[in-house]
């Protein structure tokens, strides 16, 4: 048989068919395993680096290898730091000699592919790491993210990897779970654009993107991780799936299941989701992840045999395992009848054409020099512009911006006022020293003539006090207290870790935050409300920071503030975006990506509920949240004018591709250059459906110069006034839509418009 699959003149799909026949049934199965934890599949001693046996056998009883994970992972728990992991020329040397050892032991010379956690950066030795997702929504520019998503993209190419592992589908409606900062905010518009904008980003890196987590798991029951999301089809259709729908459109080509059940029916066993959904309407092609072990969680459907755990996955639409046991049972399966050879065969397809299309039968090993040095600010200064538009200005009473030329005693405290960690996230490596700046450095930076001291006040769990009374003798000494607070999803303080890298919830955490650290309430951990309580008595004009990865209730703190400036894990120079804003050096122009509640009571309060029952109508609590979504305030004013064409629109107009528009001119009034973030909502108040008492459809966000104009124009397409009716068909009906033009969360004007037959 002529070995076509050997002819790059072929296109990747002809080569793949024509090497899979070829394939014994065991080779095809190892082709969709992918069980090894990358970062124990090495010992690296100085410039000496081994592969370890685990590997090697791994390699040799499937002939080859099909996908191998998180080679360059480094985090506690991978146990791998800058002793014992992998940097600059160790690094490729490692990867080409894995690679050299997988094509050694294939019988028809198949590379294998890498993956490579990217939540919100590389989780490498030396990874460029941006803000967390909910640091990026609060941005409001999925350009800006595109770029760092295209630095990052860069730099796991130039590390041969092929599979980024990219948080990007998951929605916040319940901000008590602990992967709150995954989420790109509340709104699955907002979420969509941020979502193709990472997608673009790293493609125009020539990296592959696998998008997570597919479907629903933000919805949670109770805001715990992996539990039951408890909707309907409509909802799961209108809050959950526009994002992997949008990620689709922007050229994902894979996707990592979810964790949870919808329904009754977990994920990773839904042929509904992953086939009928995600391929035939979506129209998605590529390739199918499971989470880690998340097939061996099918024994609550199996018994925990895993033979029928991995057919069960396979045959709803998985394509490639991560770390189970379950999948290296397939040829049990396929022998017993669990699952068609057949069925086996078109997983295998997938990946085999992408090994083709990604080049690595031709060019299957990495030039050994130098990598590129990326955490260089001055160079790479993406991660730091989006620290910069993401920080959230809630409230100003005329204390900010502060002045550099004065000569002031500034006191910084609290726990999040010099912990770089703290400022990260979840999902990040260890960072070499000089990398990163606190709050604190930030501010001694920036504000060279002023005398600043800094006191920890408290941890961020502890309930310990003792070191309060410090606190609020320097708070009495200052002219003006930054405190520092918030939460932590840093697991450098020592964490324990289940099977699939999450904390274990019990042991002795200083996280509040985090895959598998979920709370019942959203309040400040610790001694946090202690200590601010203290240091507002000193009478001392406060600003409060606040550097989380989740909206906590602070109405209290809020409202004793003189000014406060949220920011959600700002990443390795969140603090030098804090004092740049705090300065007024940076304009603050984020604005909220979801709802701050007033209390734990109060949840849900995410703005766009259904228009059956009022939201948090209670008789002991105002009935709105602390502040809304969208909100930010800015240093100078804008002035927006808005100009709204004909107010009814066809059915037929809409489908032929024709759109409404909305013109906006937006002029800065004020004295300051600033960011305008425009923002057009609807509300359906007719039709067959009950809708939303908001929708979030477009928003532009411009930069102007004081007393500049500039012309926005929001555009209402088809899909942007289509409801998912009765019949469940995505269409638009004849009905009348109240729109609201917003910037930055305050209401500038609002319309109305008939959708006619």
């Amino acid at each position: 048989m002529k070995e076509k699959f050997k002819d790059s003149a072929l296109s990747p799909k002809e080569r793949a068919e024509d090497l899979l026949p070829r394939l014994t049934l065991r080779e095809k199965v190892g082709q969709v395993n992918q069980k090894l934890y990358g970062f124990q599949s090495y010992t690296c001693n100085g410039e000496h680096v081994e592969l370890a046996d685990s590997f090697k056998e791994e390699v040799e009883k499937w002939g080859g290898l099909g996908v191998l994970y998180g080679l360059y992972r480094a985090d506690p728990w991978a146990n791998k730091d800058y002793t014992t992991g992998l940097t600059g020329v160790n690094a490729i040397r490692a990867y080409n000699l894995a690679q050299h050892y997988v094509l050694e032991h294939s019988r028809f010379g198949i590379p294998m592919l890498m993956s490579s956690e990217c939540p919100h950066g590389h989780q490498a030795l030396d990874g460029y790491l941006l803000p967390v997702n909910l640091g990026m929504g609060a941005a409001w520019n999925p350009k800006l993210v595109e770029e760092g998503f295209k630095v990052v993209g860069e730099q796991q190419k130039e590390m041969g990897v092929d599979f980024a592992l990219v948080s990007m589908l998951d929605i916040l409606r319940d901000p008590r779970w602990g992967r709150s900062e995954e989420c790109y905010g509340e709104d699955p518009y907002l979420c969509g654009q941020n979502a193709a904008a990472a997608v673009k980003g790293c493609a125009s890196a020539g990296l592959e993107v696998v998008a997570k987590h597919f479907c629903a798991q933000g919805e949670t029951t109770g805001g715990v991780n992996a539990s039951a999301a408890r909707i309907g089809e409509r909802e799961l259709r209108e809050i959950h799936l526009p994002a992997m729908k949008e990620a689709v459109k922007a050229g994902a080509t894979g996707v990592m299941a979810a964790y949870n059940e919808i329904d009754g029916v977990p994920c990773h066993a839904n042929e509904w989701l992953l086939k009928d959904v995600l391929r035939e309407e979506l129209g998605f092609d590529g390739i199918v992840m499971a989470d880690g072990v998340a097939i061996d969680r099918l024994g609550m459907l199996t018994g925990n045999d895993k033979a029928a755990n991995g057919a069960y996955a396979l045959n709803a639409g998985v394509d490639v395992s991560l770390w189970d046991d379950s999948f290296p049972h397939l040829e049990e399966a396929v022998e017993r009848g669990l699952v068609s050879e057949e069925t086996l065969d078109k997983a295998v397809l997938r990946v085999l054409e992408l090994k083709f299309a990604r080049g690595l039968f031709e060019h299957p090993y990495l030039e050994e020099k130098p990598l590129t040095e990326y955490n260089v600010p001055k160079t790479f200064p993406q991660s730091l512009e989006i620290a910069r538009q993401s920080a959230v200005l809630l409230k100003n009473d005329g204390v900010l911006p502060l002045k550099k030329e004065k000569k002031l005693r500034i006191a910084v405290i609290g726990p999040n006022a010099d912990a770089l960690y703290q400022q990260l996230g979840d999902y990040t490596p260890p960072l070499r020293d000089g990398v990163g700046v606190t709050v604190l450095d930030g501010i001694r930076n920036e504000f060279k003539n002023a005398d600043v001291r800094y006191a920890l006040g408290c941890t961020i769990c502890d309930d310990d006090t003792s070191g309060i009374a410090e606190a609020e003798k320097l708070a009495e000494e200052s002219d003006l207290v930054i405190l520092a607070l918030g939460g932590s999803s840093s697991r450098f303080a020592g964490a324990e870790f289940d099977t699939n890298g999450a904390a274990i919830v019990g042991t002795k955490l200083q996280m509040d935050c985090g895959e598998g650290v979920d709370t019942s309430d959203v309040r400040l951990p610790g001694a946090q409300n202690e200590l601010a309580n203290a240091v507002f008595e000193s009478g001392k004009p406060v600003v409060t920071v606040l550097i989380s990865g989740r909206p906590h209730a602070i109405p209290e703190i809020a409202e004793k503030s003189d000014a406060v400036l949220w920011s959600f894990y700002p990443g390795p120079w969140g603090g030098t975006a804090i004092a740049e804003v705090l300065s007024g050096a940076a304009d603050p122009c984020g604005c909220l990506p979801v709802s701050v509640p007033r209390t734990t009571g109060q949840l849900p309060v995410y703005y766009n509920a259904r228009a059956s029952y009022d939201m948090m109508r209670y008789r002991d609590l105002e009935n709105t949240p602390l502040y809304p979504f969208g909100f930010g305030l800015h240093y100078t004013t804008f002035k927006t004018t808005v100009k709204d064409g004909t107010p009814e629109i066809s059915i037929a107009t809409l489908e032929n591709g024709k759109a409404h528009t909305v013109t906006c001119e937006v002029e800065n009034t004020g004295s300051t250059a600033g960011h305008a973030t425009v923002q057009l909502y609807i509300q359906g108040v007719s039709g067959t459906i009950v809708r939303r008492v908001r929708e979030l459809k477009a928003f532009e966000k411009v930069y102007l110069q004081p007393g500049e104009k500039k012309t926005v124009e929001l555009k209402l397409d088809c899909d942007a006034l289509s409801i998912w009716n009765r019949k469940m068909q995505f269409a638009p009906e004849e009905s009348k839509v109240e729109l609201y033009v917003e910037e930055s969360g305050s209401k500038v004007w609002n319309g109305e418009l008939k959708i006619t037959k």
